[in-house]
């Protein structure tokens, strides 16, 4: 029988929910009330193919949005006897008890499973804390007591994400993942780049790839650590692919982390190449981008309307007058928006003279973020006629992000947010 009664509800007894899915394909559902607690439960069931009818008085706008986008159906009044028909599950999500009560009661006499989300007992269904991952859905119940059956979701969930608990004991299919690790912070790695990383059997890491993420492997896993690998810079690039390729033919998963993006001055794509050039099987897992992240991390937004209206993002590790340079600095001396400058600390003096030679005003705004994200992060404000002289005096060092523009100088009031 349903827990309907309060006297149930204080049974020392096991939680009397028994958790089922339910398979609402092309199913009617109705929710009455479209507030915010009824807008938290509407995504799962449009997502698992639900025909959701929501009556209420008024709606959200993200529930107006789901309405318009064809995602559900709304009806713009109260509540009345009846309106249950044809359904196969029931929520009940106004602010009104009486309301919530009457929904419950026309449920119960048609044999619909109902969920009650101001008194939980009172209804004859509960929602579970859920989550989807690679494939499964997992549910935590309390007895009602959502906060815990949260926290416990979350834990799972975090540990299916960080290998921690594993979801499948056959061996990984050799092959070989770029995983992008984030700027620095090891929590700004990807959910999908953590779970590929516990899973390898051997890991090629770049000098800026987080450290700690090493930390937690299994001691079976080799670790090639590619700052050391000896030769030249192009050199040392084909010996990391050669490390890759080896590694798979040697029967292992093989795990590439670099720091930031694979793609974004990482030169995945060369491994993508090496990899496919051997017939190896490669997956490719974006990683939170430095030129993004640590502006943002040091209050600086790259973008803000009505101030810019674009981002470059430019390689500084050739100089302006280097034949390989393949950088127009006299032109990117004329945007008005943010300009990103990686792996320039270095030769910051000399794309400030190229910027300042192509016009660009001496009083922009310029910010130099070491170690961004890190609890080590610097923050170095000047403008660009300035800023190779601060950089200097400041001792700033590699790895750092340089910000040129009107939006460079919104960080400078900002809280450290290391």
């Amino acid at each position: 029988m349903p827990n309907t009664s309060d006297t149930a509800s204080t049974q020392p007894a096991g939680d009397p929910n028994y958790l089922v899915g339910l398979d609402l394909r092309g199913r009617r559902v109705v929710v009455v009330g479209g507030g915010t607690v009824a807008q938290r439960r509407l995504g799962l069931l449009v997502a698992a193919g639900a025909r959701v009818h929501v009556i209420s008085r008024a709606v959200t706008p993200a529930v107006e949005g789901m309405a318009t986008a064809g995602q559900l159906t709304v009806e713009l009044r109260d509540y009345r006897d009846g309106d249950l028909d044809e359904a196969w599950y029931a929520m009940a999500c106004t602010d009104e008890p009486e309301t919530n009560a009457a929904v419950v009661a026309e449920a119960t006499a048609k044999r619909i499973f109902c969920v009650r989300a101001d008194i939980a007992r009172d209804g004859t269904a509960v929602t579970p804390a859920t989550a989807r991952y690679d494939g499964l859905t997992l549910g935590v119940l309390a007895g009602g007591a959502h906060r815990r059956s949260a926290a416990v979701r979350n834990g799972l969930l975090e540990a299916l994400q960080s290998g921690v608990v594993t979801d499948d004991s056959e061996p990984v299919t050799p092959g070989v993942a770029l995983v992008g690790g984030g700027p620095g912070d090891p929590d700004l790695i990807t959910v999908r780049g953590r779970r590929l990383l516990a899973r390898a059997d051997l890991v090629v890491a770049d000098r800026l790839a987080p450290p700690e993420l090493l930390a937690e492997l299994g001691p079976h896993v080799e670790v090639i650590d590619a700052a050391k690998i000896p030769y030249g810079r192009s050199m040392a690039q084909e010996a990391i692919n050669l490390a890759l390729v080896e590694g798979v033919k040697a029967g292992k998963f093989v795990v590439r982390l670099k720091g930031g993006d694979p793609y974004v001055f990482g030169r995945g794509y060369e491994e993508l190449e090496a990899c496919a050039e051997a017939g190896i099987p490669v997956t490719v897992v974006p990683g939170i981008t430095s030129p993004i992240s640590v502006p943002g991390a040091a209050g600086i937004p790259v973008t803000h309307r009505g101030v810019t209206h674009e981002f470059v993002v430019v390689s500084g590790h050739v100089a302006p007058d280097h034949p390989d340079s393949l950088v127009d600095w006299s032109a990117l001396a004329k945007l008005r928006g943010t300009l990103v400058l990686m792996m320039a600390v270095e030769r910051i003096d000399k794309f400030a003279a190229a910027l300042l030679d192509g016009g660009k005003p001496a009083d922009t705004p310029a910010t130099v973020i070491q170690e961004g994200t890190l609890r080590t992060q610097r923050v170095v404000h000047a403008d660009l006629a300035t800023v190779a002289e601060r950089v200097k005096q400041e001792g700033i060092r590699p790895p750092a992000i340089i910000v040129i523009g009107p939006t460079a100088a919104f960080g400078a009031e900002a809280a450290d947010p290391a």
